[in-house]
């Protein structure tokens, strides 16, 4: 039985960009909101500070190399890099990973993972698509303003060869992910056009073999709709819906939201369906396990807090995830995350529990 491979989240958000200046006001990063942020009731812990002060910019290579050598130095094998492509005439955050593929002896693999979706402001009524920031960065605009920040198009054959090619660097890269010579490409939002995604992938698939590879290894999120490529991943710390969940859930947001209440869990009870989830899962799907959630940074009072986790129950529950994957023979799993700051899902050091996050997870892959 082979190792399974561990693969931590990787959010491009901390470095400053022509966008975020314009959108939240000068030098907006993910760091902004984290500094932020308040405690909200007794024992938050928050904010959360990265260890020796570390707001690190991403911009710089130096930061890129020193993420990636730590992570190596603990047993991550690679970063699982959102990927923000809106259309054919912008993307965004792309700094990181291009400061990567330019420093080819960083022992670290990876693979993008695309979140296909439109940005928004918080005030905006534009469905489908995701809000950026909160309401505290928001700036007075025009009142026919729709409150779209960038809208995702995926275009035709042109677009998603430019598309295409831009990629093309980082798949010729050894380091990049590959099964049986192809690619691994993710689709975090399979559900916006499932039809243009799949005519596309397609078209990938022909210029791909054209390059060289045997075609793209496509998977997608697995969610409440079963939308989807035959090869998913399942994104955690919340287990997917069902569609009648799903819109339980959505109704119960939009309470909680008019009520100003937090949404609390539990660590045990979230990892324990996790694991249920995960012995039902099939041997194409890749698992998923966190390490811990709060993101009133980005939300406030709307925000969602898993709590009384501790690195030991990190280590008690992601390694029985590890097991299962290895049980089925899948390569890699993923974590949630590497540097989810404003999500307070980070196995990054901070002031608080120091390397123990990273420390948990180099016990596990000395033990497999």
């Amino acid at each position: 039985m082979s190792k399974v491979k561990i693969l931590a989240n990787y959010l491009p958000q901390f470095h400053q960009t022509p966008e975020n200046d314009a959108w939240w006001g000068e030098g907006y990063t993910d760091w902004t909101a984290v500094k932020a942020s308040k405690p909200l009731f007794n024992g938050h812990t928050q904010p959360r500070v990265p260890l020796d002060n570390d707001y690190y910019d991403l911009s710089n290579a130096d930061s890129i190399r020193k993420q990636a050598l730590l992570a190596h130095e603990y047993g991550i094998s690679g970063f699982a890099i959102y990927h923000y492509w809106f259309s054919s005439k912008q993307k965004l955050l792309t700094k990181p990973a291009e400061l990567l593929l330019e420093q080819k002896d960083l022992p670290i693999e990876y693979l993008f993972i695309w979140d296909n979706n439109t940005w928004k402001r918080t005030w905006s009524n534009v469905k489908g698509a995701v809000t950026m920031a909160s309401s505290e960065y928001e700036k007075k605009v025009d009142p026919q303003d729709s409150g779209i920040l960038a809208k995702l198009d995926y275009g035709n054959e042109v677009d998603w060869k430019i598309h295409f090619d831009y990629l093309l660097p980082f798949f010729k890269d050894d380091r990049y992910i590959k099964i049986d010579n192809k690619p691994v490409f993710a689709f975090f939002q399979p559900q916006i056009d499932f039809e243009t995604i799949e005519k596309m992938a397609t078209y990938w698939d022909e210029l791909a073999k054209q390059a060289g590879f045997n075609g793209v290894y496509c998977i997608s999120r697995d969610g409440h709709h079963k939308i989807g490529f035959k090869h998913k991943f399942r994104y955690s710390p919340f287990v997917p819906l069902t569609w009648n969940q799903y819109l339980f859930y959505r109704s119960k947001k939009e309470i909680s939201a008019r009520t100003d209440k937090i949404e609390f869990y539990d660590y045990d009870k979230e990892y324990n369906k996790l694991l249920e989830d995960a012995k039902k899962s099939d041997k194409n799907t890749w698992l998923s396990g966190f390490v811990g959630f709060d993101d009133t940074p980005r939300r406030g009072i709307h925000g969602r807090i898993i709590k009384n986790g501790s690195p030991q129950k990190f280590y008690e529950w992601f390694s029985k995830l590890v097991e299962i994957s290895q049980s089925q023979n899948k390569p890699y799993i993923f974590v949630t995350a590497w540097n989810e700051w404003g999500e307070g899902a980070y196995l990054e050091p901070d002031s608080v529990n120091k390397f123990a996050y990273l420390e948990q997870i180099k016990r596990i892959v000395d033990e497999m």
